[in-house]
C-alpha cells in the first residue's frame, strides 16, 4: 500500500491515534508568533500537539512523521504532503532562527481538521449527498474533440449516484438531464435539504498545453484569497459555506486521496486548494468540488471518455462519502482543545 492510499486509513483512525492531544498534553504551550503580520506556529509545537515520532530535516525539506502519517513541508513553499497527497496552504511555510514555521490559518483550517476529523464539531452524522453535475444545456464547460463536460460530468455524478444508493444513502441530483442551471440554481437545490448531507460538485479541467491531473476544491476561509490571485477586500467576508471549513477540508481529503488510490499511480496530484466559487461560498452543507483530469490535455482526455476511467473516478468518490461519514462521526475520547 502507498503513502497516498495510506491518508484515507489515517483519516478513520486519527480518534485512536490523536485522541490525547491536547494543550495539557504537549510539553509547552503554543508558542504563537507574528512573521510577515500574520500569525504563525513552530513546526515543533506541531509534533507535540499531534504526537508525531520524529521531527527531521534534510535541506529545506522538515518532515514529521509516526506509524500512520508523514507530513512533508517545504520552506518557503505554500504547500504541504501528507502520506504523499498534495495540500495548498494559504501561506507559505517560513523559516525564523532556524526553525520552521506553519500559519495558524493553515494549522487550524487545514492540518487539524485532516489529522482529527472526529474533533469537527458541526460535522454530524448524515445521509444525503448532492451531486452537482457542473455545466448543462447551453453552457457545455470544456470540450475535447471526445466530448464535452457537461457530459462527463452527468455521466459520472450518475454513476456515483447508483453507486451510493446501493450503499443506502439518499442522493439529490443538482441536474439530471442535459440542462441549464445558473450557480445560484445549484446553491438553491443543495440548501432546499433541509436534513443533514454533504455536496460534490463534478467537473473536468480545461488549461494550458500540458496541464494535468487531478485537484479538489474547498471554499477560502475568511482572509485566504481565490487559489491563483491575490487577496481582495471580499476575500475578508464570510460566507455562508465558511460555517463548514473544517469539514469542507476533511471531506475534500476523503474524496481526493480516495480518487488517486482509484485512479491509480500514475495520476497526477495537483493537490487539495481552496477557491472562492460560487457554488462553494453558498452551500449550507459541507461541500467540495473536484476536477477529474484535463479534457485540454490529449492522453486525459482520451481517459475521461474512457468507461473504465469514468467507472473508477466514480468509485473513488463513492468510497469516499463512507470514510468521510465515518471518520467525522468517531467520537473524539476528550473534548476538543479550545
Amino acid at each position: 500500500m502507498t503513502q497516498a492510499q495510506r491518508l484515507i486509513p489515517a483519516l478513520i483512525i486519527a480518534s485512536s491515534l490523536f485522541a490525547g492531544a491536547s494543550p495539557a498534553a504537549t510539553t509547552s504551550p503554543w508558542d504563537v508568533r507574528k512573521i510577515n503580520g500574520d500569525d504563525y506556529v513552530p513546526v515543533e509545537n506541531i509534533k507535540q500537539f499531534y504526537h508525531f515520532a520524529s521531527l527531521t530535516r534534510s535541506g529545506s525539506t522538515v518532515t514529521l512523521e509516526n506509524a500512520k502519517v508523514t507530513m512533508k513541508l517545504n520552506m518557503g513553499a505554500a504547500e504541504c504532503s501528507m502520506n504523499n497527497v498534495k495540500f495548498v496552504f494559504s501561506k507559505t511555510v517560513e523559516e525564523v532562527d532556524s526553525k520552521a514555521y506553519v500559519s495558524r490559518t493553515d494549522l487550524a483550517k487545514l492540518i487539524d481538521p485532516v489529522l482529527r476529523p472526529n474533533f469537527i464539531k458541526n460535522a454530524g452524522s448524515f445521509n444525503t449527498v448532492v451531486l452537482d453535475a457542473g455545466h448543462g444545456g447551453k453552457d457545455p464547460g470544456a470540450t475535447s474533440s471526445y466530448g464535452n463536460e457537461a457530459n462527463y460530468n452527468l455521466k459520472v455524478a450518475n454513476l456515483v449516484k447508483a453507486k451510493l444508493q446501493a450503499k443506502g444513502y439518499k442522493v439529490v441530483m443538482t441536474r439530471d438531464s442535459d440542462r441549464f442551471l445558473s450557480l445560484q440554481e445549484r446553491v438553491n437545490v443543495a440548501n432546499a435539504v433541509t436534513e443533514n448531507a454533504i455536496f460534490i460538485a463534478i467537473h473536468f479541467n480545461s488549461g494550458a498545453s500540458g496541464a494535468r491531473g487531478i485537484e479538489t476544491f474547498t471554499l477560502s476561509p475568511p482572509g485566504v484569497a481565490h487559489y491563483g490571485r491575490g487577496l481582495v477586500e471580499a476575500d475578508k467576508i464570510e460566507r455562508a459555506g465558511n460555517e463548514h471549513d473544517s469539514a469542507n477540508m476533511a471531506l475534500a481529503t476523503s474524496a481526493h486521496g480516495s480518487v488517486l488510490r482509484s485512479l491509480g499511480n500514475n495520476t497526477f496530484d495537483r493537490g487539495i486548494k481552496r477557491a472562492r466559487y460560487t457554488v462553494l461560498s453558498g452551500i449550507t452543507h459541507p461541500a467540495i468540488l473536484l476536477e477529474g483530469g484535463f479534457l485540454t490535455h490529449p492522453n486525459e482526455a482520451r481517459l475521461i471518455h474512457n468507461e473504465k476511467y469514468q467507472v473508477a473516478l466514480a468509485g473513488g468518490i463513492a468510497a469516499a462519502v463512507d470514510t468521510y461519514r465515518v471518520a467525522v462521526t468517531l467520537r473524539p475520547a476528550i473534548p476538543p482543545a479550545r
